[in-house]
């Protein structure tokens, strides 16, 4: 199997977070240059339409885009350690977390960044500042809420690390890097210490 991935990009580290996580060995890597235009080349459209990162192409040929769908089917092939659920249940809430730090977080940085950051002027035309603006206000809503969520537990969705974390964290990350947030500075000391026990984890390591 093939994945692609751009460097810096938060979806294709999520994947790689997930791959390092069940040490899945063999899966090779193609470095996909955003700045570039790379992602929307021929050849790569080929492979995803929609031009974007990560994908995940078959030894069969066939090609698996959007991340949620990879990790699924990851976690189909390896089982263990389980990062997306044991049984329907749990299953079901370790989902809605993770559709929460998706929709909510995750996309909210997404959106302040590519619609805000000069860098990213290449990959998000036109911007809309305004927008772009208040999508970090609501971002910043949404972490206060994971801080008070986090006051009393210890992972996004319960009690174990999983899918829901990776998801959460690259997007942290991400907010750190271009937004230079770190949640420890606005008074979100829950947040912040989960981050910092994310980041120690062996997965983190991974461009």
């Amino acid at each position: 199997m093939k994945v692609y991935v751009s460097r810096y990009a938060p979806n294709p580290r999520r994947v790689q977070m997930f791959i390092a996580e069940k040490a899945i060995a063999g899966i090779e890597e193609v470095m996909i240059d955003l700045m570039k235009s790379e992602h929307r080349s021929d050849a790569y459209l080929a492979k995803n339409p929609f031009g974007r990162t990560p994908a995940l192409e078959l030894d069969d040929g066939r090609v698996l885009t959007e991340t949620r769908a990879i990790c699924t089917y990851l976690e189909g092939l390896y089982p263990q350690p389980n990062l997306m659920g044991e049984g329907f249940e749990e299953r079901a809430f370790i989902e809605m977390a993770d559709r929460r730090a998706e929709l909510m977080l995750f996309q909210q940085i997404a959106n302040s960044v590519r619609h805000t950051h000069p860098a990213l002027a290449v990959l998000e035309q036109p911007q809309f500042a305004e927008y772009g603006a208040s999508q970090g206000e609501k971002m910043l809503e949404t972490a206060r809420w994971f801080d008070s969520l986090l006051a009393g537990q210890p992972y996004i969705a319960g009690e174990r690390f999983t899918i829901a974390d990776i998801t959460a964290f690259c997007g942290l990350e991400f907010a750190r890097g271009m937004m230079k947030f770190v949640p420890g500075q606005v008074g979100m000391e829950n947040l912040q210490a989960w981050r910092d026990r994310i980041a120690a984890r062996p997965s983190v390591g991974r461009p």
